[in-house]
């Protein structure tokens, strides 16, 4: 049976989130912005260390909060799924300081409402549009320092647009969640294609 490893994908409108997941599966890249409005779930296939597993990718509409419990998870369709995920990607502008308090509260509430040990839940923390790195709000090293240090979460920073350090990214959450062993139930999904050449094995 192939690993299933589910991955919510987080953030304010208009910071990427759609763009990097594109990007990830399909090496797209779109110059329209089209808000996300609806939940949208991807399954891509990778091999990390000669394993394969299937990703079950939420792209999540902007969210008012993190769903405190189940009940509220389930009334808001926008969240399904959201609070049992394996791990989770916090994407921020670095052009935009209010998509990064944005990314801070949500972060917090994980640690709070999260089921379980949210210790050991996987956060990676993302900081999208590198390539307008003269634009940022605040240099990378300081906010790699509170991310790292105070949150203890995991912080790339990539440029969708340009397919950089996208895929890195993605194996970087990987690793972090295979060696804490957070696996869902294992569960048979057809292989989807969306990942060929070298894109659907990450080393």
């Amino acid at each position: 049976m192939v690993e299933t490893l589910s991955i919510a994908v987080i953030g304010a409108p208009g910071v990427g989130k759609t763009s990097i997941i594109r990007q990830f599966i399909y090496n797209d890249f779109s110059e329209v912005y089209t808000p996300t409005r609806s939940r949208y779930v991807y399954r891509p296939s990778v091999i990390l260390n000669g394993n394969m597993y299937e990703l079950k990718i939420l792209d999540v509409p902007p969210i008012s909060s993190f769903p405190s419990s189940s009940s509220q998870e389930w009334l808001d369709l926008r969240c399904r799924g959201v609070r049992n995920a394996n791990a989770y990607i916090l994407v921020y502008d670095i052009c935009c300081v209010e998509s990064f308090e944005y990314v801070k509260m949500i972060r917090q509430q994980i640690v709070e409402h999260r089921e379980g040990s949210s210790s050991e839940v996987p956060i990676l923390v993302v900081g999208n549009k590198r390539d307008l790195q003269r634009q940022r709000f605040m240099p990378r090293r300081a906010v790699s320092v509170l991310v790292k240090k105070t949150w203890k979460c995991g912080y790339v920073e990539c440029s969708a647009k340009f397919n950089w350090h996208v895929v890195l990214l993605f194996k970087e959450l990987l690793g972090i969640a295979v060696a804490r062993g957070m696996r869902q139930n294992h569960t048979s999904i057809r292989l989807q294609g969306a990942l060929q050449r070298n894109r659907c094995t990450i080393m």
